[in-house]
């Protein structure tokens, strides 16, 4: 009995300790497996907020979508300017023949108006050139008039004045001209030359005068006509509102300013060119006169040169 008491009181704490370490471990692992899910259940939580908004992503995306493609697309609407549906372009498509013809007699008026200012304007320029040029190439010192008349240029009107001088004292004589003396036989002849330098400067004038006559009057006349067409078709579409009466009416008071605008250069180049014109006759009938001058009487040595000249020929 001894032996069992001794053997059982010392093996009895032993299996006592460990009864506890096995019921021990036991616990702990019961345990883990609650710790371990847990921190699932969070996660989960965590992952399923980020999952639910995700439908939603596509609908804010289309709901952008739209709104992104008006405002990129309105800068380009508004970028483009706006055709004006009452300027001339529209006067020419929408018009009647009448009014076509019109707009093109107008044209061509100012073309032409402004071709023959800038033609005559030149011409008068060469005239005056010619003048300097008389005095620039001493004219009046040669020995005679034909040497005068060689040193200037071939195609300058001065010499066509001395020539025509020259050529009129070598044929004054003849079976009808002996009843003309010599100074009106050479005035005459002076003069023709001088009217046909005048007539080429004064062509054109007329044309000039009678565009800036005449021009208002056919924008007039295309105005009237362009109202009548427009108040016509009104009354068809039966729509006589503000927008609807202004933009036709304006569309013919166009053509009044078009005839305006043709009319006034042509009369302000017609007084410029007339006021020229006096300015360069009035130097070449002083050169005429001065020529007569020789050829009749003024150098007794020119017109012995030229009676021996006539009775050569």
């Amino acid at each position: 009995m001894s032996k069992r008491y001794h053997f059982v009181h010392r093996i009895a704490p032993i299996a006592f300790v460990l009864a506890m370490a096995v019921a021990a471990n036991q616990t702990t692992m019961a345990q883990q497996p609650n710790k371990d899910a847990a921190p699932a259940q969070p996660a989960a939580a965590q992952a399923s907020p980020s999952t639910a908004p995700a439908p939603a992503a596509p609908q804010s995306a289309i709901a952008s979508g739209p709104e992104q493609q008006g405002a990129s697309a309105t800068p380009a609407v508004i970028s483009q300017p706006a055709e004006n549906p009452y300027g001339l372009k529209a006067l020419w498509s929408s018009g009647d023949i009448v009014s076509r013809i019109t707009l093109l007699i107008m044209a061509i008026m100012s073309i032409g108006s402004w071709y023959v200012i800038v033609v005559k304007v030149i011409a008068q320029n060469r005239v005056s050139g010619a003048f300097k040029e008389v005095n620039r190439k001493k004219f009046w010192q040669q020995k005679n008039l034909q040497q005068s008349a060689e040193v200037l240029g071939a195609q300058s009107p001065y010499r066509y004045i001395t020539e025509n001088g020259i050529e009129a004292v070598q044929h004054h004589k003849g079976a009808l001209q002996d009843s003309i003396d010599l100074y009106s036989w050479v005035s005459m002849s002076l003069h023709r030359a001088l009217d046909q330098i005048q007539g080429r400067l004064q062509s054109g004038l007329a044309f000039l005068g009678t565009v800036g006559s005449t021009a208002p009057f056919v924008g007039l006349f295309g105005t009237v006509w362009g109202i009548h067409h427009a108040l016509s078709a009104i009354s068809i579409a039966g729509q006589a509102t503000l927008d609807k009466v202004a933009g036709p009416v304006g569309e013919a008071l166009i053509m009044t300013a078009i005839g305006l605008a043709t009319a006034v250069p042509a009369v302000l180049g017609y007084n410029f060119l007339v006021r020229r014109n006096k300015v360069v006759m009035d130097q070449a009938r002083n050169f005429t006169a001065d020529v007569q001058c020789v050829l009749i009487g003024g150098n007794p040595q020119q017109k012995n040169t030229l009676n021996k000249e006539s009775d050569a020929s």
